[in-house]
């Protein structure tokens, strides 16, 4: 910060003990500067015995920024950390916990780990596009190894970021090379989606999605919204386990959405957060991938493994940009690798080598099912208990079967903000004010106490 400017009404000696640092003005600018600071709000007046000093303070360039609202997701687990009630929840952070609600690493991820020690890798620089044997698995894995798309090199493979980067690298290159074109996403959709493309400077709007009358999908208003969108818009979908409400197309509407996407010439754009986390299949979870692939179409698809091999803090993840020519991919990765290198330069090594590790590796990628089949299911048999719950404490008669209907770790749960204020106050389940609860942080023997704060905040506040 600048030096503080201290004048004197009279000649004074130096105070001692004043800080910070004070600087003395000659006494023959003491008036000038009293005139002209005594109209600032930055215009002290002190007073120490018979001498009275005006002191003007230089404040931080930075004065003017205003103070940024609290993460809506994340602010939440701070506030669940502050709270010392011993019945607290916290289900608003995505993160997988067990049944005692601890954090879990995979085996899997540890085998992974103690393989690379035992080899001695070394911590150089990756290319820009990150590590080869990542970006080769991750392709695979999502469009599987004998895909077309894949044997012929036609799909742009680039290690991001995490699921977050790898949107943000597709934002950055939607506004240099499709300069104009706008982004539809879901209402609602993960809240991080606005500002990745707020921050691209990429156009964005949205396309309905959430019936709140039905809890379910409003699939009509979803295709008209589709058809009414500029030709060559990009149509933001999530590959499956929707956020945050946990309802999917079915196979059937997922073709119709694939018919509108081309038959106006639109763009499909999925975001791929929980492949193999949602069903337990692998395959079965980049079916709407695959179902767009198949027909031929030029697509983007952002991945994160955060949720699939519990890898939150490893920012592991790819964008893939599948073209129509293998000279066209490789012309798109030369652009994806100029706009990355001045974002971040490189990606990271560890989280990529874990993935090559067990994707790679026949006996580790078996294991890593079974362990994704394992969370799969402990999530649907806290679904299906909190169903339970839910109908057989509720005498209102209300049908709480749209909880079945959805899938993956969230659930809609048809609060509106009142209601979930009253989870969190009243009851100490913390949670997003639209609704929607993660059921990962959910255990079994929660089931029956979040039950009775649901129906307590669903029939008495309004």
């Amino acid at each position: 910060m600048a030096s503080t400017t201290l004048s004197l009404a009279s000649g004074a000696s130096a105070i001692s003990n004043s800080k910070p640092k004070i600087r003395f003005s000659g006494s023959s600018n003491v008036g000038h500067l009293l005139r002209k600071e005594r109209n600032s709000p930055l215009f002290t007046t002190l007073s120490t015995g018979r001498k009275t000093m005006a002191v003007a303070v230089n404040v931080s360039r930075f004065e003017s920024i205003p103070m940024a609202p609290p993460d809506p997701i994340l602010g939440v687990s701070e506030a669940f950390k502050a709270d010392t009630n011993s019945a607290k929840l916290n289900l608003g952070v995505g993160a997988y916990r067990t049944e005692e609600l601890q954090p879990y690493v995979l085996n899997v991820v540890k085998k992974a780990e103690t393989l690379m020690l035992e080899r001695g890798e070394n911590k150089e620089y990756l290319p820009i596009e990150g590590l080869a044997a990542f970006n080769k698995v991750t392709a695979e894995l999502l469009f599987g190894a004998d895909n077309p798309v894949v044997q012929q090199g036609k799909v742009a493979t680039i290690q991001g970021l995490s699921g977050t980067g790898s949107l943000r690298l597709a934002g950055a290159f939607i506004e240099r090379y499709f300069p104009g074109a706008k982004v539809l996403l879901s209402s609602p959709s993960w809240g991080n989606h606005k500002n990745i493309f707020n921050d691209s400077r990429v156009p964005w709007s949205e396309y309905r999605y959430y019936d709140p009358k039905t809890v379910g999908l409003d699939f009509d208003g979803m295709i008209s919204d589709i058809k009414d969108a500029p030709e060559g818009s990009f149509i933001l979908l999530h590959g499956c386990a929707h956020n945050p409400t946990g309802i999917d197309p079915t196979p059937e509407q997922w073709e119709k959405i694939a018919d509108v996407i081309q038959e106006k010439n639109h763009i499909p754009f999925f975001d791929v957060a929980y492949q193999g986390f949602a069903s337990g299949s692998l395959d079965a979870d980049a079916s709407s991938v695959r179902l767009f692939t198949a027909r031929g179409m030029e697509l983007f698809v952002a991945q994160s493994y955060s949720k699939n091999l519990g890898l939150y803090a490893e920012r592991i993840g790819a964008l893939n940009v599948v073209s129509s020519s293998a000279d066209a991919a490789a012309r798109v990765k030369s652009q994806l690798k100029r706009l990355a290198r001045p974002m971040y330069s490189n990606p990271p090594i560890h989280g990529a080598r874990i993935v090559a590790n067990v994707v790679g590796d026949p006996v580790l990628f078996n294991e890593w099912k079974e362990e994704m089949e394992l969370m799969a299911g402990r999530i649907k048999n806290v679904r299906q208990k909190l169903f339970d719950s839910l109908s057989a404490k509720d005498k209102s008669g209300k049908d709480w079967s749209f909880i079945l209907r959805q899938i993956g770790m969230f659930s809609f749960t048809g609060l509106n903000k009142a209601q979930s204020d009253n989870m969190t106050d009243k009851w100490h389940v913390y949670m997003t004010k639209d609704g929607r609860i993660s059921l990962a942080g959910l255990s079994l023997a929660k089931c029956e106490y979040l039950a009775d704060a649901i129906i307590d905040s669903f029939h008495n506040v309004s």
